[in-house]
């Protein structure tokens, strides 16, 4: 059995934009989800990646990356509904890091300090991150008024930077409603 292996492009043509977007709708509260012809917008700018995860020719998920210097955020990411539970997100992850060899990552999950009906969802996904080499960073944050916990590909990454990103990619309007915790 041959190992499936899975392909990252950047996301410029409709269809593929079109996939993504269906996707980033089903996928993420509308509560976290920042404008999606803004996030477009930044990548003809050059500070946003709209990646199209594909795998055996087809499409296998998004990921939405915001980097400046030697940091990327893995701002989204999801895998399409037909893929899940077959080993696709870690391969996607794995498809990510190499990518972005030598960059430092850090993302956000949803808070699983906090009692809510989803907690076992939440420590789910931590747990993915966990076995897929992601480490926690020693400060959570406030994101639109939702707590989340940091994780980063094993780099250290201070609360500043993390804001800062946010500052200098999205703007004032975004940053102002992140804060670290």
């Amino acid at each position: 059995k041959t190992e499936k292996t899975m392909k990252v492009r950047k996301a410029m043509d409709a269809v593929s934009l079109e996939k993504i977007l269906a996707l980033y709708n089903e996928a993420f509260p509308e509560g976290e989800q920042k404008p999606f012809r803004m996030l477009v917008e930044k990548q003809e700018e050059g500070n946003v990646d709209i990646l199209y995860l594909e795998e055996e020719d087809e499409f296998a998920g998004l990921a939405i990356m915001a980097a400046e210097k030697d940091l990327v955020l893995l701002d989204y990411f999801a895998i399409d509904s037909r893929k899940r539970n077959g080993g696709a997100g870690s391969r996607a992850l794995k498809a990510l890091t190499d990518y972005y060899d030598g960059m430092r990552m850090i993302l956000e999950i949803e808070s699983t300090k906090v009692d809510c009906p989803d907690h076992s969802l939440r420590a789910r996904r931590k747990g993915f991150y966990h076995r897929n080499g992601m480490t926690e960073l020693p400060f959570d944050v406030s994101f639109f008024g939702i707590e989340m916990e940091t994780m980063s590909n094993g780099t250290m990454i201070d609360g500043n930077e993390y804001v800062d990103l946010y500052r200098n990619i999205f703007g004032s309007e975004v940053a102002d409603r992140v804060r670290v915790l």
